[in-house]
């Protein structure tokens, strides 16, 4: 059988995260039957700011479980690495990582269709997640940050379901390339125009390079990454 099999499908309710118990959906719990996919997610699936997360454009959190390995390298052995979920994903598959999943690529899963919108910024939910206060910033410093899915066709999407690649609208433009244009080569202005021109990309991302075209400065990365 064609497709990448889903190695866990996962959604969360509302939970206090931190010392100041502020709402959050981060903490996933697998799910054994089929849930319904609309245009603002999985059913069961919430979000503690909406305003900066989930919505139309972040449905769907994916994350490579490959990356979980890398963790453990990195971190030692820590509770949460020892399943999908620690990233606070919907999906976690073996296969696709950042270099090879580009915007645009649209896959089908059930009987949703789904596109690749754009890649995951970090916040300082994975510090309180994670009890580690530079955590957020180690995800964006290495790139392994999983990407985001808007939802193209509702339908209903089970554990045992396989993504399905059907289309790739830009091929070149893989998660790992914007991340590098964001993160690491910062004021590139031929990536940058080339970022504010990607019809597929997320408005807000689209935007992100236009104000750093402008501007031809960087912007504070501080407040959402839970610098202190």
């Amino acid at each position: 059988m064609n497709g990448i099999p889903i190695r866990s499908l996962r959604v969360g309710a509302l939970a206090p995260l931190g010392p100041h118990e502020v709402p959050s959906g981060i903490a996933k719990s697998e799910v054994t039957s089929a849930l319904s996919l609309a245009a603002t997610g999985l059913s069961g699936d919430r979000q503690g700011d909406r305003e900066k997360h989930g919505g139309p454009e972040k449905a769907v959190h994916h994350y490579p479980f490959e990356h979980y390995a890398a963790w453990s390298s990195d971190l030692g052995s820590h509770c949460l690495l020892a399943e999908p979920g620690a990233f606070g994903e919907n999906i976690s598959t073996l296969g696709p990582t950042e270099e090879s999943v580009a915007i645009g690529d649209v896959f089908e899963v059930g009987s949703a269709v789904v596109e690749v919108s754009q890649g995951r910024q970090p916040c300082w939910r994975l510090n309180a997640r994670f009890g580690r206060k530079t955590m957020a910033r180690e995800v964006q410093t290495t790139g392994r940050t999983g990407w985001y899915y808007r939802i193209l066709k509702p339908g209903i999407v089970a554990p045992s379901d396989r993504l399905i690649l059907v289309d790739r609208a830009s091929p070149e433009w893989t998660i790992g390339r914007i991340w590098r244009a964001f993160y690491v080569d910062t004021l590139n202005r031929d990536e940058l125009a080339g970022i504010s021109a990607l019809n597929h990309l997320s408005e807000s991302w689209r935007g992100l390079a236009t104000r750093r075209l402008e501007n031809n400065a960087i912007e504070d990365w501080s407040r959402r990454l839970g610098d202190r």
